[in-house]
């Protein structure tokens, strides 16, 4: 395949995930928004079935429910966030390919060093994953190479180097695609939250300040929406930064792989070339 196609295939794909990035977030956003209105706000949950009034006692979902407009919209973001866990988890694992990586790589230095080249190139088909990709990019470099009588070794040797890392510079966007999106999360969930309950403790503060004896249902809607708040953004913030981690660690390791079979796949055919 020309670089103009990767290019062009990079370009399509781009526009794809942005698009359901874009799908994502507005999907999560009318769901919370019907789940905040139509099931936490229902008249059932409320006394005297008045959604304005106080929650029935244990009602949970219309406790949540007094968080106020925020709600929803920390309801988006942690339902984005779950999307995108599972979408990850998935990448990730079609990128490990079939069984496990340390077995596959030492079953391709053993091919090597018989000069099994095609039974290598087998292998990876077989694989299917990130690394396998970026192995057999190289090895059908490896291939053409030994047969190429014009070249001297040092230019093979970087040429087979270069194939390397343009092959896995096509791979590493996908093993790190959405991350943003996760850490991104983690800093708007808790600040979205803490907004919330700045407004809530405004309304609460408020309801003290009113003449005579405080509004009662007015300080303990305040109160809600300040805790409430606080609860979802906090528990957003956390969960992203967990999985942000737990990927990062994953891609880091997928990343040394590739690098290490790389570079012993071009030590194996510096040693084999005259």
């Amino acid at each position: 395949m020309s670089k103009t196609s990767n290019k062009g295939g990079q370009t399509l794909g781009s526009a794809l995930r942005s698009s359901f990035t874009l799908g994502v977030m507005i999907v999560s956003l009318i769901v919370s928004w019907l789940i905040y209105k139509y099931v936490m706000g229902a008249p059932i949950n409320f006394q005297g079935g008045n959604p304005a009034g106080a929650p029935l006692p244990g009602n949970y979902l219309a406790m949540i429910y007094k968080g106020g407009f925020i709600v929803p919209l920390l309801m988006t973001i942690n339902l984005t966030l779950i999307i995108f866990v599972i979408e990850r988890a998935i990448s990730l694992t079609r990128a490990k390919g079939r069984g496990r990586l340390n077995v596959f790589v030492k079953n391709l230095q053993t091919l090597l060093d018989n000069d099994k080249i095609e039974d290598a190139i087998t292998s990876c088909d077989k694989q299917r994953g990130s690394l396998a990709n970026v192995m057999k990019a190289g090895l059908l470099r490896y291939r053409a190479l030994q047969a190429d009588a014009k070249l001297e070794k040092d230019q093979k040797i970087l040429s087979l180097q270069k194939e390397f890392e343009e092959a896995t510079a096509l791979e590493l966007p996908m093993l790190s695609r959405n991350l943003v999106i996760l850490s991104t999360i983690a800093s708007i969930s808790v600040l979205c939250g803490l907004l919330g309950t700045v407004l809530g403790m405004i309304r609460a503060f408020g309801a003290l300040a009113q003449a005579g004896a405080p509004d009662a249902l007015a300080l303990s809607t305040g109160i809600s929406e300040a805790l409430i708040n606080t609860a979802f953004g906090i528990a957003g913030s956390l969960l992203a930064i967990i999985f942000y981690n737990f990927y990062s660690t994953q891609v880091d390791g997928f990343t040394y792989k590739i690098d290490e079979a790389g570079f012993s796949l071009v030590q194996s055919f510096a040693a084999a070339s005259k």
